[in-house]
């Protein structure tokens, strides 16, 4: 078997929310939405670059609480640009992980966590600070 796209469901509660954190924070586009009729819930679907989620407001599609674990290029960048945004709820830290990777962690309205990861280069991120609980 080979896939050839993988999209996590995403249960969300509140449509205005869902916007403010995914498309004017994260930076998705809104692709399309789905209502089987007036004053319904929604199911949506968003994109940004190659990643695609689907949110939805439907009871039974998906689980709050999720995780989502993403590898990428480009993450220490996207973080600082996040970062430099007035998002008041979210206020994420880099972290070098076990995994010898580079990730910060975002948490959306509804209790999803997404984990955006980029492999450790000893060169490029040696001059990042970098979280510690330690």
């Amino acid at each position: 078997m080979k896939a050839d796209q993988i999209i996590p469901v995403l249960r969300i509660f509140d449509y205005q929310k869902a916007l403010e954190f995914y498309r004017d924070w994260l930076g998705f586009e809104v692709i399309w939405e789905h209502h089987f009729a007036e004053n319904t819930p929604v199911y949506m679907e968003i994109k940004k670059e190659n990643i695609i989620f689907h949110l939805s407001e439907h009871h039974g599609d998906g689980t709050p609480g999720s995780r989502i674990f993403i590898w990428g290029e480009g993450i220490v960048g996207y973080y600082k640009k996040l970062t430099e945004k007035p998002y008041k709820y979210n206020n994420p830290a880099l972290e070098k992980a076990f995994y010898d990777a580079v990730c910060f962690q975002v948490y959306d309205p509804f209790g999803n966590v997404i984990i955006f990861n980029e492999k450790y280069d000893e060169i490029e991120h040696k001059d990042l600070e970098f979280y510690s609980i330690h």
